[in-house]
């Protein structure tokens, strides 16, 4: 199991023809509703991934007495080694989260990446957070909460492109080539045009000389890198975003063993509960000061 693919599973072979997204979005195809009045997406959106409406039952947390949380070593800002060597991290402050809210015991202990669901199977741990995609390869391997975060694409131009495009018509947009980002682009925004890259790092590099108009990429990974040195504050997110689950996967759950389902529904529960106290919002913002929904 590679980072890359149990995280996003974003390879071309795992994408599908689907319909295009319906979300609210500026950057649009022709046939498209008038863009928003605000087209420049809100920088602290929060994403909710709950319905207030379909409330998870309470399972009997009285069965459970601890939690034994297994993450990754080095995925910051998700998973890494604090100044002491101890956990942290949005994963990690999230599973200390949810045991308070279950009200148990809890230790979270890192790992090799590619050894994490191996580790769960033979019953080394019981949970794995490590922000793992609920692909379906990895469900015949193991079980999983609601998911917790998605990836979605996105949009970015550089800041002094008009706020206001109403249509991509010749527009040269940079993508990683071989991703389903470049398969969306290529299937639903005919009228522009896709510039391929071999990695991130020259598609924004692109982005950044005027090379190419837009990029359109992981909304996680390009957070980041608006907020952090690199982009040299040149750009911003434009439209979006764009969650086709056939495209850009289910999203990110909690890894149990199969047929786990007390713990399962635990952590449903406690997610659930998390997000309508806003304890997961506050997590949240402390995490993603520009946030990649």
């Amino acid at each position: 199991m590679t980072r890359a693919g149990a995280l996003l599973g974003l390879t071309l072979a795992a994408w599908v023809p689907a319909q295009a997204q319906t979300l609210p979005s500026t950057i649009e195809r022709p046939a498209a509703t008038a863009p928003d009045a605000n087209p420049v997406s809100n920088p602290m959106a929060v994403p909710g991934f709950w319905d207030p409406r379909r409330r998870p039952e309470r399972p009997d947390l009285s069965r459970i007495t601890v939690i034994r949380f297994l993450t990754e070593t080095d995925y910051p800002p998700f998973n890494y080694a604090g100044p002491d060597g101890a956990p942290a991290g949005f994963n990690v402050d999230l599973a200390r989260l949810i045991c308070e809210e279950i009200k148990v015991a809890c230790t979270v202990q890192m790992r090799r990446f590619d050894t994490l669901v191996d580790a769960l199977n033979s019953n080394s741990g019981d949970a794995v957070i490590a922000s793992i995609a609920a692909t379906p390869e990895m469900r015949k391997r193991v079980d999983f909460s609601d998911p917790y975060y998605r990836t979605p694409a996105r949009f970015v131009a550089r800041r002094e492109l008009p706020a206001d495009p109403r249509a991509l018509d010749g527009m040269k947009i940079g993508v990683v080539a071989g991703t389903a980002h470049e398969a969306y682009i290529k299937t639903l925004f005919t009228e522009a045009l896709s510039q391929p890259f071999p990695n991130a790092e020259a598609a924004r590099a692109a982005l950044k000389k005027g090379e190419v108009d837009l990029l359109f990429g992981d909304g996680v990974s390009l957070a980041f890198w608006l907020n952090g040195t690199d982009s040299a504050n040149c750009c911003e997110f434009r439209g979006g975003p764009y969650l086709e689950s056939r495209y850009f996967g289910e999203g990110v759950g909690i890894a149990v063993r199969r047929n786990n389902d007390l713990l399962r529904q635990a952590f449903n529960w406690a997610l659930f509960r998390l997000w309508e106290k806003g304890r997961f919002t506050d997590l949240w913002l402390r995490y993603f000061p520009i946030s990649p929904f």
